[in-house]
């Protein structure tokens, strides 16, 4: 009998996850070690990348390593990569770092500008374009997967600069996966609404503002970040493997019609 059960395992594959200590990016990491993958995480702090890294490899039999550095660091993060991987390649990236400064258009400075530009929208788009020289040179049919946002697709209260870095990254994607598809790699993205993370946590503590979300979310409520891990392991695994160019919005049904 034909089996149309497609593998969702990413066993014996390499994973780099940028931004992978906290929220979004630790859950990611997590159900990618559990998939099988082997991870390496990007992020800011070590004390807190050695901590996930030992729970990783306490609890999953994987391997589990880490680059200490801010994303705006491409020379040096891919200079670690060009160590770290020189055996394995690359198999998958997540573009998850990201950032946000909430001020108004009125008051946006060109700092406040740069900062976001660089951490959200430019890391994405050459460390990706690193990843796929790696995938291409090693004959890899790799998966780049790359955080957005539904500010990307409608207007929100979450400051221009935000909005439009998210935009971008919905666009990039669409471009990468027209350009690197004859090469078999796999160019997607996610757009989460409201989870519990770093950038949401002191949102999430104002009651009206989570009632404000909670109204114009179908599903009212909040998400759980194991249900942003499954799009992240579909789109990393075979599963997906006739996907590429698409933006899944997971957003418990908000985009159906915005604020």
């Amino acid at each position: 009998m034909e089996s149309y059960l497609p593998s969702f395992s990413l066993k014996g594959k390499t994973a780099v996850i940028t931004g992978a200590t906290k929220g979004i990016g630790r859950a990611i990491a997590f159900s990618y070690a559990e998939s099988g993958a082997n991870v390496i995480l990007i992020a800011r702090s070590e004390k807190d990348l050695v901590n996930t890294v030992e729970t990783i490899k306490n609890n999953f039999d994987v391997s589990a390593d880490y680059i200490v550095a801010s994303v705006s660091e491409l020379d040096k993060i891919t200079n670690q990569l060009e160590e770290k991987t020189s055996d394995s390649g690359i198999d998958i990236l997540v573009n998850n770092a990201g950032m946000n400064i909430r001020s108004e258009a009125l008051n946006v400075t060109e700092e406040e500008w740069q900062q976001i530009i660089d951490t959200n929208m430019k890391s994405a788009l050459f460390l990706s374009k690193y990843v796929a020289k790696n995938m291409i040179k090693n004959k890899t049919k790799g998966k780049i997967i790359s955080i957005s946002s539904v500010a990307g697709q409608t207007a929100l209260r979450t400051g221009v600069v935000y909005a439009m870095t998210k935009a971008a990254i919905i666009q990039m994607t669409k471009t990468l996966s027209l350009e690197w598809g004859k090469y078999g790699i796999n160019v997607n993205a996610i757009g989460p609404w409201y989870f519990p993370t770093a950038l949401t946590e002191k949102l999430l503590e104002n009651e009206q503002y989570v009632q404000d979300i909670v109204e114009r979310t179908p599903m009212q409520r909040i998400g759980m970040l194991e249900e942003i891990a499954g799009p992240a392991v579909f789109l990393a695994s075979d599963a997906s493997n006739y996907m590429t160019g698409q933006t899944l919005m997971v957003d418990g049904g908000m985009t159906i019609y915005g604020f």
